[in-house]
Formats: structure tokens, C-alpha cells, sequence
């Protein structure tokens, strides 16, 4: 078996370069690509190391930690140890998340189960398996976009965590215990009250809403033109609230006064007296996350603490 060692010391410089890159990126850490290639090379000289006498240590764990501690601070340099060391630990978090992701689609389409096959990256026949090494080549790259994505959506989820909160209503006769959305973005107000509107979708609770308060929801035209009536208990609580529509023009919105609107997280809980409810059937949120949109002025109030 013929094994070029310069083309396995090639592949080796380009994964580690890539994977300082990735780092990097997820930090959000500007730095000067020489230095990325610097510090690729600088992992790259175990391989040279293997062809040495000091192959038996080329292996050892420690070493490999020690190679390790040098590339990132060639790229990334040292302000104080936490700033090293979460450096160092995404580096090794995107080098096992990228490798975990092409070994395991490598099995996923491929798996010998007689183990006739090498894993994937110890598998090097002369300049090796054209497969594997179109498959490292090309799939280091899909990982990362595949690996960035995927962490995107859980700092969105983390974000959007953090801005979660429960919300209990009641009105005419109805409790509703929702998950609410607090949005800086949603300016709604009542303009004669200056009372802040709160958007709630009753898609999954119309069995509990009277057929005319859906009716309503879905196409406030009739009830606007006169045409449709709506129950007593619940036209002396409504109010109309002029709003903007992407794409259309100025809209009205029906909002009604709740009894009760009590918004908890996870340390306060806030008695909203004055606020108002506009109705929606669709969903707020793609993975039901929320549904409804808290007007930030409601969390402005007096708040009461938590027991815990």
C-alpha cells in the first residue's frame, strides 16, 4: 500500500484552516486570514511529526490538546483566560460537530456492516478513496452551512425564550392561559384610551368563542357595515382600533376589554388594568411557540415579585 503523505498533510491543513474559520465565525471574532493559515499549518505539522521520531507521540492526547492550545492562540491571541478558553472550546465544539455530521451521513448512505471499510478518515489507499475524499472535500463545507443554520435557530429560540411569558385572560366567561411574545415592535394603542393592544390567536380554543365573536375574527366587514350583531356581553366591551396592514390600506382592528390580564415570567407577574384584546385565527408563531403578542407598555406597570 502506497500512502502520499503530502496529500494527507494537504487535506489536513484545509480541515483545519476551515475549522478555525468556522470558529471564528460563530464567534463573531474579526481576524486576519493569514492568521486562520497560520494556525491551519500549525495543526497540520502532526502529520509531519508521524513521518518523524516522534511519531509514538504524535497520537497522544495530550499533544494533540497541547497543537490545539497553539492554533488557537496564534489565531485568536489571549486577553484573559475565559476569552481563551471559549475560543478553544468552540473550536473543539465545531471540529466534533463537523465531524460527527460526515461520519454520520457517511453511514447513513453507506454503512458495510461485515466492516469490510476503514472509517472514513483513516480510509487512504495511495492518494485514497475518491469517494471519501470528494466526500470530505465537498461535505466539510455542506456541514458548516448545515451547522450555522442550526445555530442560528437556537439563538432565535433563545432570544425569542427570553421574551416569553405567561399570560392569563379572562373575558366574558372564557380563560385563556397563553404563552405571550414580547414585542418592542408592536406599537398598537387604542388612540382614544392610549390603552395598548394585545394580539391573541384563538385557532386551537374556538370551540370555547361564540360562533359570532369567530365570525367576526375571520371578516369584520358585516359587523362594521351593520349587517351582523354580536352578543350583549361582548359588543359593550368592544373598541375599534385603527392599524396599518403591510400592502393595504388603514385598517380597522375590533379589540375587546378583558376582566382580567395577569402577565407572568419567570420573577414578576404584572395585573394589567388597562389594556385591550384584538382576536386573530392565525397563528403567531410557525412552531407554536406563542400565541400572542404582548405589547411591551403592559410589563411597564407596578409588578409583583415571585415567592422563588
Amino acid at each position: 500500500m502506497v500512502v502520499y503523505m503530502d496529500v494527507i498533510w494537504l487535506l489536513n491543513l484545509l480541515v483545519d484552516t476551515m475549522l478555525l474559520w468556522m470558529t471564528a465565525i460563530i464567534l463573531k471574532r474579526h481576524i486576519s486570514l493569514w492568521k486562520v493559515f497560520i494556525g491551519g499549518l500549525i495543526g497540520s505539522m502532526l502529520i509531519i511529526m508521524s513521518l518523524t521520531p516522534l511519531s509514538t507521540y504524535s497520537g497522544n492526547p495530550f499533544v494533540k490538546l497541547f497543537f490545539s492550545i497553539v492554533m488557537v492562540y496564534t489565531v485568536f491571541g489571549y486577553k484573559r483566560m475565559r476569552y481563551f478558553f471559549i475560543n478553544l472550546a468552540t473550536f473543539y465544539f465545531v471540529t466534533f460537530l463537523t465531524g460527527g455530521i460526515l461520519i454520520g451521513t457517511h453511514y447513513f448512505i453507506h454503512f458495510d456492516f461485515q466492516l469490510k471499510q476503514s472509517v472514513l478518515l483513516a480510509n487512504i489507499r495511495g492518494f485514497g478513496d475518491p469517494i471519501s475524499w470528494l466526500f470530505i472535500l465537498f461535505g466539510i463545507p455542506i456541514a458548516w452551512y448545515f451547522s450555522k443554520r442550526r445555530i442560528e435557530a437556537f439563538e432565535m429560540a433563545n432570544i425569542q425564550f427570553d421574551k416569553l411569558v405567561d399570560v392569563k385572560v379572562e373575558i366574558s366567561g372564557l380563560d385563556l392561559n397563553l404563552k405571550g411574545l414580547v414585542d418592542s415592535g408592536n406599537q398598537l394603542y387604542d388612540p382614544l384610551s392610549k390603552q395598548p393592544v394585545m394580539i391573541v390567536s384563538i385557532k386551537t380554543y374556538l370551540e370555547q368563542f361564540p360562533k359570532e365573536i369567530i365570525e367576526v375574527t375571520e371578516n369584520s366587514d358585516p359587523f362594521l357595515q351593520g349587517k351582523t350583531q354580536l352578543p350583549t356581553e361582548w359588543s359593550d366591551r368592544i373598541r375599534f382600533v385603527p392599524a396599518k396592514v403591510v400592502g393595504e390600506n388603514n385598517q380597522l382592528l375590533l379589540a375587546f376589554k378583558p376582566d382580567t390580564l395577569i402577565i407572568h415570567n419567570a420573577n414578576e407577574s404584572w395585573h394589567v388594568k388597562r389594556a385591550l384584546i384584538s382576536f386573530t385565527i392565525q397563528n403567531l408563531s410557525s412552531d407554536d411557540l406563542f400565541q400572542c403578542i404582548v405589547h411591551p407598555k403592559m410589563l411597564t406597570g407596578i409588578s409583583i415579585k415571585s415567592a422563588s
